[in-house]
């Protein structure tokens, strides 16, 4: 028998999980060591992943199947296809930045309040969604995967109410006041999608009798599950809501401004960077193989709100004044041309929307981390009260710059390229919806370049004018990242290579193919 790595790769950090909460709570440092040298084991754990994975092998590879609820058909099933794989690699590689990054925010408050953050509390936690996560981007048992799907939302909750920012205008009990209303919101909206997806899934079972996504899918292809018209289309938006809620998609979204807003920036980065992209990887998993006829028979409604998602979320951005709800805003608008991606249908648009999930999640942590070490440091979230900071801290302003280009998706970094294949994707076959979508790209500009011109240049506000520059552990999280958005923009064929066959396959699914020019090429 194989070995099952990716159970290993899952297992590993919830066993930290464990380990670190079981830290005697007078050895802080020791409980944040033990979750960085576990964040580590998994991404060693996840290079392994990458490295066996054969693009041009089996669908799914890595299996793994185990007998768990016979009675009801459900199995411990794990699989990765070059999807799952790059998103695993991207939640393993963005932990130890998100643990680094968050090495003081769980500490004891230093104003003589009395009240306790559990340090191991706030790492373990941390590290529980970790094993969440990457069990959900390896399930292709239906079941296990909504188990896992849900689960996450309980240490999600307690980091967006228990660990919230510390930097709040109106003092510690309205920030308190906002962090509960925060972690509520977000529970309530993706429980209420998460009960309507479990009427799907026993829907489904009610269909098929198992809840194999490869056997259910087969079935789907050879024509021996044959689902009535009315059937595919209810579990096709039972699944479908639930993953909208998680994306964020206009107009299911509102939770997530409120969320970013009030974590913590390694907590807000967790959140749009790691655990929204299982809303949009399960699109594409799920919906688009369990249910090819009702996806395209849903696509022009969702191509119309992921354009909204787009404009809206964008515009919205604009005019923010607190800089972590702009970031939120900037995220709705770029999960909108993730998911116009993946519904356009076309073999470019699903590969620029997965590229997407991953360097989106790669510039939106380098972004958002640097704006943590700013906010840490004034004391504020609002654009308002930051001037000339890259006069007092030029590596600081540096790096905010890059994260700043690299999400208006600057040509060279890593964005650009799945913007471009997105817009591409899209053009080819609903040219209107791609037009109107490069209007986000011109909102991008403006909200980035005018968040950089009001914090980074002008003159020196009082209050940062003895603001200290980046600090070596805050290199260490920024740097790497900087270092992967250049490469990956210059040489994106290490992820289009493992990415591709996958989308080629899921075209298959829904019967789709490329359109054909309608110029012919000159003899």
């Amino acid at each position: 028998m194989s070995f099952p790595l990716l159970t290993a790769t899952a297992v590993l950090p919830a066993i930290g999980a464990i380990a670190t909460a079981a830290v005697p709570a007078k050895r802080r440092t020791a409980a944040k060591w033990l979750a960085l040298l576990v964040s580590l084991g998994t991404l060693a754990l996840a290079i392994v992943i990458a490295v066996r994975f054969d693009p041009g092998g089996d669908r799914y590879q890595l299996t793994e199947s185990r007998s768990w609820i016979a009675e009801f058909g459900v199995r411990y099933e794990l699989g990765v296809d070059g999807i799952g794989v790059a998103l695993i690699a991207l939640t393993a590689l963005l932990m130890p930045f998100i643990i680094l990054a968050g090495w003081h925010d769980a500490d004891p408050l230093e104003t003589g309040s009395r009240r306790w953050r559990p340090t191991q509390g706030f790492f373990a936690l941390i590290l529980a969604v970790e094993a969440m996560v990457i069990i959900s981007f390896a399930a292709t048992d239906v079941f296990l995967f909504y188990i896992f799907f849900e689960a996450m939302l309980i240490p999600m909750y307690f980091l967006i109410g228990g660990f919230g920012d510390r930097a709040h205008e109106h003092g510690e009990k309205a920030a308190s006041t906002q962090r509960s209303y925060a972690a509520v919101k977000f529970l309530l909206y993706n429980l209420a999608g998460g009960l309507i997806m479990l009427a799907a899934v026993i829907g489904l079972y009610v269909v098929a009798g198992n809840f194999s996504l490869q056997e259910i899918a087969a079935a789907r292809a050879n024509g021996t599950l044959d689902m009535a018209t009315n059937t595919e289309r209810w579990l096709f938006l039972g699944f479908f809501f639930a993953f909208a809620v998680k994306a964020p998609l206009w107009p299911l979204h509102t939770w997530l401004p409120n969320a970013m807003g009030e974590a913590t920036a390694p907590v807000a980065v967790l959140i749009t960077a790691v655990v929204d992209k299982v809303g949009t990887f399960a699109m594409l998993r799920f919906c688009l193989q369990l249910f090819p006829e009702a996806s395209k028979w849903a696509t022009p409604a969702i191509l119309v709100l992921a354009l909204i998602s787009i404009v809206y979320g964008a515009l919205l951005a604009v005019g923010q004044r607190d800089m972590k709800r702009l970031i939120a805003y900037a995220s709705i608008s770029h999960f909108g041309f993730i998911i116009m991606g993946i519904f356009a249908m076309t073999s470019q648009g699903q590969s620029g929307a997965t590229l997407y999930m991953v360097n989106h999640g790669i510039s939106t942590a380098a972004l958002l981390l640097v704006a943590g070490f700013l906010i840490t440091r004034r004391g504020s979230r609002l654009i308002a009260d930051y001037g000339g900071v890259q006069k007092v801290a030029p590596v600081l302003a540096g790096t905010f710059l890059i994260g700043g280009l690299a999400t208006l998706s600057l040509p060279g970094l890593a964005p650009f390229v799945s913007e471009f294949l997105v817009l591409v994707g899209t053009f080819t076959r609903y040219p209107v919806i791609g037009i109107i979508a490069t209007f986000g790209i011109v909102l991008a500009a403006l909200y980035v370049l005018v968040l950089y011109q009001r914090t980074m240049t002008g003159p020196v506000k009082p209050e940062v004018a003895t603001m200290p520059d980046l600090r070596v552990r805050e290199i260490a999280v920024v740097a790497p990242l900087v270092v992967l958005l250049v490469f990956l923009g210059v040489y994106p064929k290490p992820l289009t290579d493992i990415v591709n066959p996958a989308v080629e396959k899921t075209m298959s699914d829904v019967q789709k193919k490329d359109p054909q020019p309608e110029v012919e090429a000159a003899k």
